[in-house]
C-alpha cells in the first residue's frame, strides 16, 4: 500500500528472512566470521545463538548464498523437537536420502554411504540445524556421532547449531561435554545497538529505492530503538506499521512522536494480557539494570567530599529511588491487570 505511495520498489520490512536485505552490523559480520571459519576448517561445530527476531535465519541464508554448490551439499533442519531415531531420519530425508521402511542401523548405512560418495566427489555435507536448543540431549548426541565419519582424511559431514540462548545452557549440561570438545567456535548475536538501529533501518529502505522520502527525525529513531530494543525483527515489524500510518496520513516526515502513536496502537492490539506482559518485562529491567558507579580519584579526603555532595551521591540515591518506586508501581499495575484478565476467563469458563 504504502510503497507506491513513498515510491518504493518493494517492502523494506517484511518479516520473512530475506538475505537480500542483510544488513552487516558488528554483531552479525562477526556471526557470520565465525560460520565462514567453520567451513574453511571443514570439521566440528560451530553454535550460533540470539534472542527471538535477531537475524540468525537471514544470517543462514546469507552464509547458504555463498556456498559454492560444486563443493557443499547443504541441508537445514528447522523442525527440531525430534527424539534420536526421528533425526536420523530427518537428517536422511533433508539430504535427499528415503528412510522410509528402514530400521535405525539401516538409515546410519544409508547416510555412512551417502557421505562416502560426496567424499569421492570431494564434496562436503554441510547440515544446519535450526531451533536447536529444542533438542533433547540424546538427539544431539546422535549427531555427534555423525560428524564421526571420515573419508580421504577429512570429515565429509560438518554442523551447524543454531539457536536461542537456551542453546548455550544446553551446551553447558554435563551430558554436553564430548560434544563441547567438537565445538570450534561458537558465538552469541545480542541485539542492535542505538547507531545500528538506525543504520538498519537506512540500509532496508535503500534496498527498495529510497529516496528519503519519507524522511525520519531523530528523534523518531530514538523512539524506534527504545521500543525495539534494537531487535531486526521487532524494528520490521514496527517500522512497517510507521510507514503505513504514514501513508494513511499522507505524511511525507516521521518524528517521535508518529513512533509513539503506532506502538500505543500495537500495544492496544496486543491485547491487555500480552501487553501487560511486554509492560512487566520493561519494569523488571528498570528494576534489575545496573547503575554505573561514580569512581572518585584523589585522596580520602577529596572522595570523602565527593560524597557528601548533596549533587553527588545523595542526589543519585534520590534519583534511583524515584525510578524504583516508578517501576514498582508499574509493575503492581501490570500484576493486577493480569490477575483481572486470569478472572475474567475463569469467570467465562465457569459461565459455558
Amino acid at each position: 500500500m504504502y510503497e507506491s505511495f513513498y515510491h518504493l520498489s518493494g517492502k523494506p520490512f517484511q518479516l520473512n528472512p530475506d538475505p537480500s536485505f542483510f544488513f552487516g552490523s558488528r554483531g552479525h559480520k562477526r556471526a557470520l566470521a565465525y560460520l565462514q571459519y567453520g567451513l574453511y576448517q571443514g570439521e566440528g561445530f560451530i553454535v550460533i545463538t540470539g534472542d527471538v527476531g535477531a537475524g540468525k535465519t537471514t544470517l543462514v541464508r546469507s552464509l547458504l548464498q555463498q556456498l559454492d554448490d560444486a563443493v557443499f551439499v547443504a541441508a537445514q533442519l528447522v523442525s527440531t523437537q525430534l527424539d534420536a531415531d526421528n533425526i536420523l531420519r530427518s537428517v536422511a530425508n533433508a539430504f535427499g536420502i528415503t528412510p522410509r521402511g528402514l530400521n535405525k542401523a539401516e538409515i546410519l548405512a544409508e547416510i555412512e554411504q551417502f557421505l562416502r560418495r560426496l567424499a569421492r566427489e570431494r564434496k562436503r555435507a554441510l547440515l544446519i540445524v535450526d531451533e536447536a536448543q529444542n533438542l533433547p540431549s540424546n538427539t544431539v548426541e546422535e549427531l555427534r556421532m555423525l560428524s564421526n565419519y571420515q573419508g580421504a582424511g577429512v570429515a565429509p559431514l560438518q554442523s551447524f547449531l543454531i539457536g536461542q540462548p537456551e542453546l548455550r545452557k544446553l551446551m553447558r549440561s554435563q551430558d554436553m561435554q564430548q560434544l563441547r570438545q567438537r565445538v570450534i567456535a561458537s558465538y552469541h548475536l545480542g541485539p542492535l545497538d542505538r547507531a545500528e538501529t538506525e543504520s538498519y533501518i537506512k540500509h532496508r529502505l535503500a534496498h527498495v529505492g529510497w529516496n528519503n522520502d519519507p524522511g525520519f527525525d531523530a528523534a523518531a529513531f530514538d523512539a524506534i530503538f527504545a521500543f525495539t530494543k534494537g531487535i531486526p525483527r521487532r524494528i520490521n515489524m514496527l517500522c512497517n506499521r510507521l510507514l503505513l500510518a504514514g501513508y494513511l496520513a499522507e505524511a511525507h516526515r516521521l518524528d517521535g512522536s508518529d513512533v509513539e502513536a503506532v506502538t500505543a496502537e500495537i500495544g492496544e492490539e496486543l491485547g491487555n494480557e500480552e501487553g501487560a506482559v511486554f509492560e512487566l518485562r520493561a519494569a523488571t529491567e528498570m528494576l534489575t539494570q545496573p547503575q554505573k558507579e561514580t569512581h572518585s580519584s584523589g585522596s580520602p579526603a577529596t572522595q570523602a567530599t565527593a560524597q557528601s555532595t548533596p549533587s553527588g551521591l545523595g542526589s543519585s540515591i534520590e534519583k534511583r529511588v524515584e525510578s524504583l518506586e516508578k517501576a514498582m508501581l508499574t509493575t503492581l499495575n501490570v500484576l493486577q491487570r493480569l490477575v483481572a484478565n486470569d478472572e475474567l476467563k475463569q469467570a467465562a469458563g465457569t459461565d459455558k
